[in-house]
């Protein structure tokens, strides 16, 4: 039942994202990573809240849903700076002057970090596949990366569910094993390397270098999830996703890949 709810929860992301990544205009693209920011960081805040964190929940979600916003509008001005850093700088002044007018002093260390931490956690390291949209080919780099980032999800999913048998970190995630971490790292690899088909101005260095990079940060990204699931005290990060859990389940192994692939690709592609 599991299984198959995650087949069909999958099959409907995947139509829906493949349909706004090619054939949808940019800006839809950008509310779609916008949407899922904030839903993300809804899941992330709601889990600092049951710990008894106080947070400006719906102060640090508006914050997050315009990164991937003056992204889009800055993508045609030429020599533009880097908004998002700036962005996040003004949210800690004013996550600051919050706290001022606040009546109680108690937790104002970890309100600022934890409003700070989901910002650069979620909003930043995923608005990265707004820049990766507007490079050249960038439909086509977006789609890469999602399909090596899953496609390790789900090799590892298979070969943990079928030949798991040894734990590979209990206390954070008792579920998964070195066996489906090295079917997932395998399973990355191999859909990098076949997408020399769609990138053939890729080698095939450059190819196995990113499957075997993508799929090891695809399982830290998956397994620091589990690790803030675990001080929480929760199974899944949220209910919006029949099959996964929440929004932050889906995304958790992107979170990593999207800014390190965007930093490959500007640095060492030519």
């Amino acid at each position: 039942s599991s299984l198959k709810k995650r087949i069909i929860s999958s099959a409907l992301i995947l139509t829906l994202v493949a349909i706004i990544i090619f054939y949808s205009p940019n800006w839809a693209f950008s509310l779609l990573a916008s949407a899922m920011i904030g839903c993300g960081l809804w899941e992330f805040f709601n889990l600092a809240e049951k710990e008894g964190i106080f947070v400006y929940k719906y102060f640090g979600i508006l914050i997050g849903m315009l990164v991937p916003v003056i992204l889009y509008f800055q993508s045609g001005i030429e020599g533009y700076f880097a908004v998002e850093p700036f962005f996040i700088v003004i949210a800690c002044l004013f996550t600051f002057v919050l706290l001022f007018i606040r009546r109680e002093n108690s937790q104002a260390l970890s309100s600022i970090s934890v409003t700070m931490f989901g910002l650069l956690y979620i909003a930043w390291f995923f608005s990265f596949f707004i820049k990766l949209k507007f490079l050249p080919q960038g439909a086509l780099l977006v789609a890469f990366l999602i399909l090596v980032t899953k496609m390790g999800d789900v090799g590892a999913y298979f070969v943990g569910r079928s030949i798991g048998k040894h734990s590979l970190i209990p206390r954070i995630s008792p579920n998964k094993t070195i066996e489906g971490t090295i079917g997932g790292l395998i399973a990355s690899v191999a859909t990098a390397l076949i997408s020399r088909s769609y990138l053939p101005n890729y080698s095939f260095a450059h190819l196995l270098t990113l499957g075997l990079l993508l799929g090891i940060l695809a399982q830290v990204g998956d397994l620091a999830e589990s690790l803030i699931k675990r001080d929480c005290n929760v199974k899944d990060a949220g209910n919006n996703i029949s099959g996964f859990g929440g929004m932050l389940d889906v995304i958790d192994s992107l979170l990593f890949t999207a800014p390190i692939f965007y930093f490959y690709v500007k640095v060492l592609i030519k």
